[in-house]
């Protein structure tokens, strides 16, 4: 048997560190460790700080969905503080939030994901040639349309909330906007444009309607050989060319998946209560562990620092978390290996369970039994899950999913938003109160727990889905989800392991841009530029 050990450094291309250890025997990854190599220490910060201070500065830990640490930092004070929200303010909300993540949906496509399906490495597949005709960066004819008109959904966000990113203009109680008949008429026109140049024209290849109508993974094969136009569009191409290298048979993951839901029915979230928020929810919370649906409850949340580079091996929930990082030279000697703590889940009947978040996560809950009438229920896939089994694929058709979807409920706020009424409710400033909020970013479950004593915050903890998904083993060595992920990748060429981009990028962790690859003996194997960067 050949065994490598290889060391990337780092793997993924949007913000931060992201390291990779993995053993590779006889060409397949058999162990993992994923490595976040920065600390920034937002909950350090924000300590003894004005509790509205969460609404700018947790927006700046991320230059990509700072709208959705926006959203889930004024829930947080909205249950803390116990405001009344108008259904304006809520429609606001939600249309911001959903804007964001539509941006991100072609964007990370193209210029993060789909470049990979450009490698050499697939060259011999008969489908090469167009992959590099659509996806090769900047010069693709798929690539350009898909990156600048990623743009377009922002445009929305920044005239209700004044600019895009690092808006702050969610507050407790509302919004700080008070929109025209001209700005909604405006939004609509822009999203409409995005939809017919991007959407249905180069992705789709049909109409939102005709795409969301599919229902199970039967549907869709269907769906792909059903006329010319779908066949040939982006998605179409992708379904077959993933089939055809085999993106449909690794990167399953964990298996388990937590959403913690976003998006509300506003008459049904005036008055926002912890205990209240899974009812008013319209894109589900719920939790799917070892075949099971269980509501989502927050109290079950822990991260655990066994692994992690942070003081004691505790595992505490949020409102009594801590943030205390240790050197990691330090920590290395104690076992720890990544500042990235290990988010898990009390799943009813297990225990403490690693859970994938984001796109396919929010794809399952909506799968589960008892919608609302105001409540997604979309069983795709979990169909597809119990069809084909999760892979880099399925994953990534998730993401894919929610531009049509996200695109028809924003449709549908911006026409009930009333002009006439009020976008703004002021609340009592309590000195004291515990709150939590949450939301789904592009990438997954993202959440602020905050306690507040004597006026001041006195804990703050963000958990992000880059921290669910990337997070090391815990207390009882259970793998974090990309590490499970990438046991079972092939690594067909390791100077260049492109099969382990895919399966991180599939859960498009918020990373930087350039990956080295080292043998055991520290030699560097390959340098790879991506955009012009080392």
């Amino acid at each position: 048997m050949s065994t490598v050990d290889l060391f990337v450094s780092p793997l993924g291309r949007v913000e931060g560190d992201l390291d990779v250890r993995v053993t590779i025997d006889d060409g397949v990854v058999t162990s993992a460790w994923t490595e976040a190599a920065l600390f920034r220490g937002f909950e350090i910060i924000l300590q003894g700080k004005d509790p509205q201070a969460g609404l700018i500065v947790t927006p700046r830990i991320c230059g990509i969905c700072g709208g959705s640490h926006l959203y889930k930092s004024a829930y947080a004070l909205d249950t803390a503080w116990r405001t009344h929200l108008p259904p304006n303010a809520t429609l606001v909300r939600n249309i911001a939030q959903a804007c964001e993540t539509l941006q991100s949906i072609p964007r990370y496509f193209y210029a993060l994901f789909a470049i990979d399906l450009t490698n050499k490495n697939y060259a011999g597949s008969p489908l090469y040639e167009e992959a590099v005709r659509r996806f090769a960066p900047y010069v693709g004819t798929s690539y350009g349309p898909g990156v600048v008109l990623s743009g377009k959904p922002v445009e929305v966000y920044a005239i209700f909330g004044g600019q895009w990113p690092h808006s702050s203009f969610m507050v407790p109680g509302g919004v700080m906007c008070a929109p025209t008949l001209s700005d909604v008429t405006r939004s609509i026109a822009i999203l409409e444009h995005w939809k017919d140049n991007w959407l249905e024209k180069y992705w789709l290849g049909c109409s939102v309607d005709r795409w969301l109508e599919n229902r199970t993974w039967a549907d869709v094969l269907a769906w792909v050989d059903e006329n010319e136009a779908q066949h040939d569009s982006d998605c179409g191409f992708f379904i077959r060319y993933c089939q055809d290298i085999g993106l449909d048979t690794y990167g399953a993951g964990v298996g388990n998946y937590l959403a913690m839901g976003t998006y509300f029915e506003p008459s049904m979230y005036e008055n926002p209560t912890i205990d209240g928020r899974n009812a008013a929810l319209k894109n589900r919370a719920g939790v799917f562990a070892q075949g099971q649906f269980h509501d989502f409850d927050q109290a079950r949340v822990r991260e655990d620092v066994s692994h992690a580079f942070y003081e004691g091996t505790a595992a505490l929930h949020p409102f009594e978390g801590e943030t205390k990082p240790l050197d990691p030279a330090v920590g290395r000697g104690q076992g720890k290996y990544s500042f990235a703590k290990s988010p898990r889940y009390d799943v009813p009947g297990v225990g403490y369970t690693p859970l994938e978040a984001g796109p396919l996560a929010r794809r399952v809950a909506a799968a589960a039994p008892g919608a609302g009438g105001h409540q997604d229920d979309d069983p795709l896939f979990l169909d597809m899950i119990n069809a084909i089994g999760p892979s880099v694929m399925v994953r990534q058709l998730a993401r894919m999913h929610e531009a049509p979807k996200y695109f028809r409920w924003v449709r549908e706020w911006l026409d009930q938003i009333d002009l006439h009424e009020s976008f703004y409710t002021k609340p009592v400033e309590l000195a004291e109160g515990r709150g939590f909020g949450a939301t789904e970013a592009a990438r997954g479950a993202l959440a602020d727990w905050i306690v507040i004593e004597d006026g001041k915050i006195a804990n703050y903890q963000v958990v992000t889905p880059t921290a669910w998904n990337i997070g090391p083993r815990d207390a009882a060595e259970n793998l974090g989800p990309i590490e499970r992920a990438l046991i079972g990748a092939p690594v067909v060429d390791q100077t260049d392991p492109v099969e382990l981009g895919h399966v991180a990028r599939s859960f498009d962790s918020c990373l930087v841009c350039t990956v080295h690859a080292y043998d055991r003996k520290g030699h560097e194997l390959s340098r790879f530029v991506v955009n012009g960067t080392v």
